[in-house]
């Protein structure tokens, strides 16, 4: 295939979602619970959670249940989460923004970034070892997760720790070098037409992201993540050590035997921006000033991050936002940050995380717990053909079912992105689900209500 490998933009692990992040709950007919029990399929990321809870009434709480496709993805999700849960006291809003954007969507990290990632990488590994039947924290809980599947959570947590430089370094495996990984992949997709790659980004850019709404994605921004990995710089500094929570194995077979190939195997066109940085709240961010927007997709995700991670700091059990934090100064540091445990983190009230194990969807039906209790049910674009019929067992009365469609697959064409959304609606057809029409159309997420007979 001289010409690349069109359908391996997408890559075959999902790092982060390719729609931005949703208020499940106020998707789909009006309803408000009191007691909100979500499922998330292949979501990738924790943006709808944030999202969701933005949304919250005090009184009101939000159970989430989780279920990924590797344990790679869940291992990157519990760490994520915990950087949204570390304490104004021990890292302040504006790097904590920057840490979780930087670990969210670059390829390499700064020294500091490295140096926060191996003590939580230390304290999750920690939590899934010792924590047997009671979560130590509700938002990280992983007791209902396998043994071996905790102990492979371990096992990757472990990987993310660098080894000291005194160890024996020979007896060590040889460091997986991102900018060599990210270039391979890129080689790989675009094959004889690598030598003019910076004009496959820009008519990517231009004649896909644009076209279909994404203006506020910066050329300049997106050519250097097209390039080297790197969606978000928002500090002086050296981006250069390779972010080990991007890093998965792939299988491949060679001469009739199968080999794991360790690398990058996430998105490579898409782009990160997609999850915090195209839409907003806040209409100033989407200024134009000479037919240009203002504000780029890096300024709209901090911008967009830092709310989120207000809003659940408004919900925690611990001293609230300091407000010269949000005006740009860093807050006293009450905790320092090596001595943050697990037990340290926020505990927002009303909100649990739950992690369910790679292959139970089909088996929740058979659980008397989960009869009709779910109001809400996401499937993302690559988990949607595993809505079946036996999904309105656990779907509540009033759920609402959500698909992630393939608008910003962008190695598909408008037609298959037409047939795409086709089959989504077929499939929720078949399992019970009919279209909710009294929305407005949206060709990013279709939604789905159980059939009226």
């Amino acid at each position: 295939m001289s010409g690349g490998r069109a359908a391996e933009g997408a890559g075959c692990v999902t790092w982060w979602g390719l729609s931005p992040a949703l208020d499940l709950l106020a998707t789909g007919p009006a309803r408000r619970e009191e007691e909100a029990n979500v499922l998330l399929v292949g979501s990738a990321d924790p943006r709808h959670i944030l999202k969701t809870v933005g949304g919250l009434r005090n009184e009101e709480s939000l159970h989430v249940w989780v279920i990924e496709s590797s344990m790679e993805v869940v291992a990157r999700q519990l760490l994520l989460l915990y950087l949204a849960l570390m304490p104004q006291e021990s890292m302040g809003l504006n790097e904590k923004t920057e840490v979780y954007l930087e670990v969210f969507g670059n390829g390499e990290i700064r020294s500091q970034t490295e140096e926060i990632l191996r003590r939580a990488a230390s304290q999750l590994s920690l939590c899934v070892t010792e924590t047997m039947e009671t979560a130590t924290h509700p938002c990280l809980n992983t007791t209902l997760l396998k043994f071996k599947e905790r102990d492979e959570l371990a096992r990757i947590f472990k990987s993310w720790i660098p080894p000291q430089s005194s160890s024996s370094s020979s007896e060590r495996s040889v460091p997986i070098v991102m900018s060599k990984a990210w270039d391979y992949r890129v080689r790989q997709h675009l094959g004889t037409r690598y030598d003019s790659k910076k004009g496959c980004f820009d008519w990517d850019l231009t004649m896909k992201l644009q076209d279909k709404g994404c203006g506020v994605i910066n050329k300049q921004q997106y050519m250097k993540w097209r390039e080297r990995g790197l969606a978000f710089e928002m500090r002086e500094g050296v981006y250069q050590i390779t972010n080990p929570t991007l890093l998965s194995s792939r299988v491949f077979r060679q001469r009739g035997n199968k080999v794991a190939v360790r690398g990058y195997w996430g998105d490579i066109v898409s782009s990160p921006y997609l999850s915090f940085g195209i839409e907003t709240d806040d209409k100033s961010l989407l200024k134009r000033q000479n037919a240009q927007h203002t504000k780029t997709a890096q300024d709209i995700s901090f911008a967009n991050v830092q709310a989120l991670f207000q809003s659940l700091s408004s919900r925690r059990g611990c001293p609230s936002t300091s407000q010269s934090d949000t005006e740009g100064q860093e807050p006293s540091t009450e905790i320092d940050q090596k001595s943050v445990t697990i037990n340290d983190l926020m505990r927002p009230s009303g909100l649990s995380v739950t992690f369910l194990p790679l292959d139970s969807l089909h088996k929740l039906p058979e659980k008397n717990k989960y009869s009709h209790f779910f109001n809400t049910i996401y499937l993302s674009t690559s988990c949607a053909h595993q809505l079946g019929p036996t999904m309105t067992q656990i779907a509540a009365p009033d759920a609402v079912v959500v698909m992630e469609l393939a608008k910003y697959v962008l190695d598909l064409n408008k037609d298959q992105e037409a047939e795409f959304a086709k089959k989504v609606a077929s499939i929720a057809l078949e399992a019970g689900f009919e279209p909710w029409r009294e929305g407005k159309s949206d060709d990013v997420h279709a939604v789905f209500i159980p059939k009226t007979n």
